[in-house]
């Protein structure tokens, strides 16, 4: 099936596609367009139409359109989260797909509830001092392919909220849920306001640096966010960025070594790992050491990984061929470096799938390429440590700063050690969790800007300061 761009409220074909790969069994799912500069171009000027209308909507008119973009997306949900399963490979049932466009739903009318009130910076004999939010423009939007519904939404909903027009690239390796997302929403929002154009890497180059976009939002890596912020410099758009993460978790010498391995393994393993708030490189104190080693070794055996479509399926493959390797040769650098495979290590042979094992690598060290680089995939690093002073600057050494957490039995000792982590979001005895009313951003190299809640939805704003 070859499927189309969407374009000011309409259909629009291409003459050129590439195909869409189902990563557990190599099958093609369908077809993305490869979009012209000329496409671009007309979603951008179809953007900036309706932007003259849209941004001056009421606001309980936006959100009323929010809520009825969460009401459609939840009426086609397992046809979406059979899509994201074919193209993105992640399992049905869990932390999967049918969680993804549950968790599309939930933020999306979060969002839609959302409210910047005007504040009132001054009310005296002298005048009165108000600080109004203003829409940006139009807004550009490229997606990872980890989680291409959620983000999606995460970029649209707000924008679309605080009254801009969207111009959205996914991935080109998981694109066709988003177009059918997009599809579904323009069901019940005025032409314009949300368009998709698909295409290679070249494509997000072009809206990075397009004049007729006032905002860029990426999520991914901080190589590709490096390029964004570079392309968008020209014309001093505004940026959001959450870029990658390289999350440690710390677990002090007094843990319950069974009670948190649950906890650390599905920190570690939501989506296979490919999620840039996972826990990434794990330190345990060297009286736990072996006994979190083996507990989380049981616990990942219990863990079912295959085909997404099956329903018994815990966990799926690594999307795409590229990552599949790179973890591969992380695993496989850390072994020449000493590193002990715990469980795991090799990758399966059958099926023609990119399926590797859920791995856990012992005795590695930071200055080892698993530990200091971010690996993105269905593996987890164990270091060892005694020094319980000495252990939050030595994390802290790393450069990325998206997320973090500590174990502990004492959660107040915990909580104090967390408060000292340099990262984004900390949390005590769980990992990963994010919720749609509390910014969720990066700091270091681990981006610009924060996403969720009110601080997100003002960073689709301008502020003018009005005197009265």
């Amino acid at each position: 099936m070859s499927y189309s761009m969407i374009i000011g409220g309409q259909k629009r074909t291409a003459n050129d596609f590439r195909d869409v790969l189902n990563p557990s069994t190599g099958g093609v799912v369908g077809r993305m367009p490869l979009a012209t500069r000329q496409d671009l171009d007309d979603a951008v000027e179809a953007a900036a139409r309706a932007f003259a209308t849209w941004s001056r909507e009421a606001d309980a008119v936006r959100s009323a359109a929010c809520h009825a973009m969460a009401a459609r997306i939840e009426a086609h949900a397992e046809e979406l989260a059979r899509l994201i399963t074919a193209e993105q490979g992640k399992q049905l049932n869990g932390l999967g797909s049918r969680f993804e466009v549950g968790g599309t739903v939930a933020w999306t009318h979060a969002t839609a509830d959302l409210q910047l009130e005007v504040e009132v910076l001054q009310d005296t004999p002298e005048g009165r001092i108000e600080l109004h939010r203003r829409p940006i423009g139009v807004v550009g939007s490229i997606t990872p392919w980890n989680w291409p519904l959620l983000i999606a939404s995460w970029h649209i909903v707000p924008a679309v909220r605080a009254g801009n027009t969207v111009v959205i690239k996914p991935s080109p390796y998981t694109p066709l849920s988003t177009i059918r997302m997009v599809e579904l929403i323009n069901e019940v929002l005025p032409p314009g306001v949300v368009n998709v154009v698909t295409g290679s890497d070249d494509l997000g180059a072009m809206m990075s640096s397009h004049t007729g976009i006032q905002k860029m939002v990426f999520t991914g890596s901080i190589n590709t966010g490096r390029k964004v912020m570079a392309a968008a410099a020209p014309t001093l758009k505004r940026l959001t960025l959450e870029l990658g993460g390289n999350d440690a978790g710390i677990v002090l010498p007094d843990a319950d070594s069974k009670a948190v391995a649950p906890g650390i393994f599905w920190g570690a393993f939501i989506n296979g790992g490919q999620t840039c708030a996972a826990l990434k490189r794990l330190y345990v104190h060297d009286s736990l050491y072996d006994q979190v080693c083996a507990e989380l070794v049981e616990f990942a055996k219990t863990v079912r990984m295959g085909d997404g479509m099956d329903e018994k399926s815990e966990l799926g493959p690594i999307q795409n061929e590229m990552q599949f390797n790179r973890v591969s040769e992380l695993v496989e650098d850390a072994c020449r470096h000493g590193g002990r495979v715990l469980l795991g290590g090799k990758p399966r042979g059958e099926g023609g799938g990119y399926f590797y094992p859920v791995t856990f690598v012992a005795d590695v060290q930071e200055g080892v390429r698993l530990v200091d680089e971010e690996q993105f995939g269905p593996v987890l690093p164990i270091i060892r440590y005694s020094d319980v002073e000495g252990i939050i600057s030595r994390v802290n050494e790393n450069p990325h700063g998206l997320g973090g957490s500590v174990w502990s039995s004492d959660s107040g000792r915990a909580l104090r050690m967390a408060q000292q982590l340099q990262c984004g979001t900390a949390w005590v005895n769980k990992h990963g969790g994010i919720q749609p009313n509390a910014p969720f951003g990066g700091i270091k190299l681990s981006g610009l800007g924060v996403e969720f809640g009110v601080d997100g939805l003002k960073e689709y704003t301008t502020i003018q300061t009005v005197y009265c």
